[in-house]
């Protein structure tokens, strides 16, 4: 039997990482900065004027994406396991990435100048392929494999019309093939200001209905019995975990595997009390996002990944690892 770690000790191992794993993603790059430099930087002292301009408008906005995209992809997919019940749910498999993907590609094709449209269309995209699942998790005889290859399917479709759009208007979205695997080079503060504000007030929203999920967890029966509508509470917590993924595709791209990996290993130290794992899983999926992107960074060098394509070669292995852990008798 695992022994588990406190949650508090978790949570200061994860601050711990969080603070350090920041601290050297601003530092390394195609251009270094010293470790003097970034503290004068943050203090307030005397920095070159090179080494201001990297900091400020390439690590700043890079580090802050990886950060928020971290947060909001692994609480998305803890809550969408939770309601689910579903171990292989996350919002890249079922297909919520996809949905807000192709949004953003439609909306930059019909509206190439309105920057301010892809944060919108993502939800929008989002949230009607939550819907679409949400339907499906319904049926009579929907079982958790059920879901997960209906999530499939339509992510499949949707990246059938990501490269629709793509074909015939190749100006959609500039830096396309970053975006469609998932990549944060590039991002200006201006692309994450109003994602942003979704993504926190997301995450503070979930970690406020924590009990309810803890309650959820109990089997719909006892959650009824406990005055929980559990359709409605369903439906209302899929769409916020499409708000929190359609808020970081809108400028990260589509990031797979983040809500996957990290909601496991937080239950793997601390266990199944929602409380703990929303909140650990927004640290821990920001520390996941910031080492990946700077390992996409520096693996390579001189050239650069997109981090997606880090993400793939890590959360595919074990994809197929938690299907052969739930072979007997754990997806039906």
């Amino acid at each position: 039997m695992v022994r588990r770690m406190s949650p508090a000790l978790a949570a200061v191992l994860c601050a711990a990482a969080l603070v350090i794993a920041s601290a050297a993603a601003f530092l390394v790059g195609s251009s270094a900065v010293s470790a003097p430099e970034l503290v004068a930087w943050l203090t307030g002292g005397e920095v070159s004027d090179a080494a201001k301009s990297i900091l400020v408008n390439v690590r700043l906005p890079r580090v802050l994406a990886a950060l928020l995209a971290g947060s909001g992809l692994a609480v998305a997919g803890a809550i969408i396991q939770s309601v689910l019940d579903n171990p292989l749910a996350s919002p890249n498999v079922i297909g919520i990435n996809s949905g807000a993907g192709l949004a953003v590609l439609l909306a930059a094709s019909l509206a190439p100048g309105a920057l301010w449209l892809a944060p919108l269309a993502a939800f929008a995209g989002a949230m009607v392929t939550a819907l679409v699942i949400f339907g499906i998790s319904l049926g009579a005889n929907a079982s958790r494999l059920t879901v997960v290859l209906a999530g499939i399917a339509i992510t499949t479709v949707f990246g059938a019309g990501m490269n629709t759009v793509l074909i015939v208007d190749p100006d959609a979205y500039v830096g396309s093939s970053s975006f469609l695997v998932g990549g944060l080079s590039g991002v200006l503060l201006g692309d994450i200001g109003w994602p942003a504000a979704y993504l926190v007030a997301g995450m503070v929203l979930a970690m406020l209905l924590s009990p309810v999920l803890n309650i959820m967890a109990l089997g719909d029966d006892s959650a009824h019995n406990l005055g929980i509508h559990v359709g409605a509470w369903r439906l209302g917590l899929l769409a916020l975990a499409a708000v929190l993924a359609g808020a970081a595709v809108s400028f990260a791209g589509l990031l797979g595997f983040v809500g996957l990996i990290i909601p496991h290993l937080v239950r793997f130290f601390v266990g199944y009390d929602n409380r703990w794992v929303l909140p650990l899983s927004a640290v821990a999926g920001a520390v996941f996002v910031v080492l990946c992107d700077m390992l996409a960074r520096v693996l390579f060098a001189p050239y650069e990944v997109p981090v997606g394509i880090l993400m793939a070669f890590l959360g595919g292995p074990f994809f197929i690892y938690l299907i052969l852990r739930n072979r007997r008798g754990g997806l039906d």
